[in-house]
């Protein structure tokens, strides 16, 4: 029984033992697999354990870097791993800051960073730097990074090798950049010496020549020292600041007797530069008691706006001065008309005939109507249409004047005859048909409406007021001479066709082919005026009113008055004038058009008009100032319509030779009254 306990005790203490190692050797092999498992997950093979317990201070940085690197390629290009494998060869750690500083494209700039080398026979003095600019939050892994800067004085030397080397290459790139800018700067001043100044201007900033800073800057700081004086003066004024007042005024005088008229430093007066230094001094106590930024504003905006409305003024009456001097013949031309008059009178009736007065009826030559009060000016267009004919004996110029002007244009060509061209004067009183009963703009002109219009002596007759209307003021619009055009039919009732020639044009081809234009069943050729956006029909007459607006385009073409071939069997066929009649009594109050003879011509001839090639007449040398010249040498007709006349003193000199090849200055006339090229 006892060896039976035994055994059985033996039995149960072999049990347990058994019991008590299964439980321990599970929980040792977990121990062992668990860190293996986690490592292999992470993708660090078993081989990598060995390094880990070599070298303990690897172990929180290795084995992340290992699994970094294994997915790498797939994160990143070739050109960017070369690069981070360059970076981290011999610059220690990889980071983002490394990778931008050593990849600067030459337009950057690093501007204001401080950048220090240590030095390195010092490395325990560098630990202490970098450990001081560690941030202060985290202060566990700063005296890490301290005892391994401390402890790896090599890591030390690789840092400030690679800030010497950033240094460096910051500057290289600063240096290169600014050869390329003076390089591009050299090569766009050589650019600009071979373009045409004609068509871009005659100063450019990237010529050396023009680049003098201080061109008449005396001058511009005298204007604006003065322009601020005057702002300052009007707040001295409302501050009651007297002294201040009374130094500003009396320096503000000093400044403009010292500058007066001059326009560049070479004329200003000696003693400018002192005016200017004292003025200095005056504004700069002004600016510490008086300136107040609203104030400023406001009165410069208030200088602004006056400077504005006196520009505008100045503008008006530049526009009155240029309509009156249209308006007037100068003395010269009046003095050649008087003396032809006087000599005239003196002749025997029997002298006073022209010859081949057989011609004016015959339909088969070519025959021009000229209305004209200007002797001088008629001279220039019939001597110039005669002198570019092929064959000037089959030219015939029919030219109709008033009755102060009948004897002078007689006289005149009785003298200079236009070659074996036909010519002939008539006066436009002796026209009996020409009544109040029968022309609406001979009756419209005894009404005592017009009559106040043209007369009243109350009318704004000053240089700031009345030059909107002052145009249509103009005696030319109340002479029948400029409405004669709607009656050529009446006129010359002989005629199949005939050219009309405005007294302001040049002749420069021969114009036998337009007789020979075909204007398909239309009354009138002529060139149109219009382009894209201007001298259409909006232009002259009025679409508020229902009559123009029912009856007419506003985008229809205009064309032009001053070389027109008119078909006047058409013209009686269609009643030419007999439109003209019914919208001039239309228009007797002006609410269709202004006064003028363009209006009423586009009027009567709308749908009429046959447009002409545009070399046959070239417009606006009166006026326009870039018309091309070599439009104009190919053009048959060049015209000067607009205030700038010719035989005017504003005329345009550019276009002047034109007009003055055409006359004879030697001529005795000429040379007695003075008048001269």
């Amino acid at each position: 029984m006892a060896m039976k306990r035994g055994l059985s005790g033996a039995g149960i203490h072999r049990n347990k033992g058994g019991g008590s190692r299964f439980p321990l050797a599970i929980i040792i092999l977990f121990a062992v697999l668990v860190p293996l498992v986690f490592f292999v997950g992470r993708g660090l093979h078993p081989t990598d354990l060995d390094d880990l317990a070599t070298d303990p201070g690897k172990q929180n940085v290795d084995w992340r870097e290992r699994l970094a690197l294994q997915h790498f390629k797939s994160l990143f290009t070739k050109e960017v791993i070369d690069v981070i494998t360059a970076s981290t060869s011999d610059m220690g750690p990889l980071s983002l800051d490394t990778f931008k500083k050593n990849n600067l494209s030459i337009s950057w700039k690093v501007v204001g960073t401080d950048t220090s080398v240590v030095d390195t026979s010092e490395p325990s003095q560098a630990a202490a730097v970098v450990g001081k600019e560690t941030p202060k939050g985290n202060k566990e892994n700063s005296s890490d990074d301290h005892a391994q800067l401390i402890g790896k004085p090599a890591d030390l030397v690789r840092r400030q090798l690679r800030e010497k080397r950033r240094i460096k290459r910051a500057s290289e790139l600063i240096q290169q950049d600014d050869e390329a800018i003076v390089k591009l700067e050299n090569t766009a001043i050589e650019r600009s010496k071979s373009v045409d100044s004609a068509v871009l201007g005659k100063y450019s900033i990237w010529r050396k020549e023009n680049e003098n800073e201080n061109s008449d800057s005396t001058v511009r700081l005298m204007r604006d020292q003065m322009i601020m004086a005057r702002v300052y003066l009007t707040i001295a004024k409302m501050k009651n600041k007297v002294d201040l007042y009374q130094k500003l005024q009396a320096r503000l005088k000093e400044s403009q007797r010292a500058l007066g008229e001059a326009a560049t430093d070479a004329d200003l007066h000696h003693s400018a530069p002192e005016r200017m230094k004292a003025m200095g001094q005056v504004l700069s106590k002004a600016r510490e008691q008086l300136y107040d930024c609203n104030l400023v504003t406001g009165k410069l905006r208030a200088m602004l706006q006056s400077a504005d409305e006196h520009v505008r003024s100045l503008k008006k009456q530049s526009t009155f001065l240029s309509q009156l001097a249209a308006k007037t013949i100068p003395n010269a031309i009046h003095c050649l008309s008087m003396r032809l008059t006087i000599e005239y009178y003196l002749l025997p009736p029997e002298k006073r005939k022209f010859p081949r007065r057989e011609n004016l009826e015959n339909p088969n030559l070519y025959h021009y109507a000229l209305f004209s009060d200007n002797v001088l000016a008629a001279s220039v267009v019939v001597n110039s249409t005669v002198t570019n004919a092929k064959d000037s004996s089959k030219h015939v110029f029919h030219l109709v004047t008033d009755k102060l002007n009948f004897g002078a244009m007689n006289m005149w060509f009785l003298l200079n005859p236009p070659g074996k061209a036909t010519i002939h004067v008539e006066n436009v009183d002796e026209f009996k048909w020409l009544n109040s009963s029968y022309c609406p703009v001979l009756r419209q002109l005894e009404s005592a409406a017009m009559k106040e219009y043209y007369f009243k002596a109350g009318h704004p007759t000053t240089l700031s007021s009345g030059a909107a209307n002052l145009k249509y003021r103009n005696p030319k619009y109340l002479s029948m001479l400029n409405h004669l055009r709607f009656y050529l039919p009446q006129v010359y009732p002989k005629l199949n066709k005939i050219l009309f020639l405005d007294d302001d044009i040049v002749v420069q081809k021969d114009l036998t082919g337009l007789w020979s234009v075909d204007l398909h069943g239309k009354v009138n050729g002529a060139v149109e005026t219009c382009g894209e956006s201007f001298h259409r029909f909006d232009k002259y007459l009025n679409f508020t009113n229902p009559h123009i607006a029912r009856n007419f385009d506003p985008n229809a073409c205009g064309w032009a008055y001053g070389m027109n071939v008119f078909d006047l069997k058409e013209w009686k066929k269609k009643d030419i004038t007999g439109i003209y009649h019914k919208w001039q009594n239309m228009n007797e109050d002006r609410v269709l058009w202004k006064l003028g003879t363009l209006p009423p011509g586009l009027i009567t001839f709308y749908g009429l008009t046959h447009p002409l090639e545009k070399s046959w007449h070239v417009l606006g040398l009166g006026y326009n100032p870039s018309v091309d010249r070599t439009e104009i040498e190919n053009a048959a007709v060049i015209h000067y319509n607009g205030n700038m006349k010719p035989w005017l003193d504003l005329a345009m000199t550019r276009y002047r030779s034109y007009w003055t090849k055409y006359i004879r200055y030697d001529h005795p006339y000429l040379r007695t009254c003075n008048l001269s090229e």
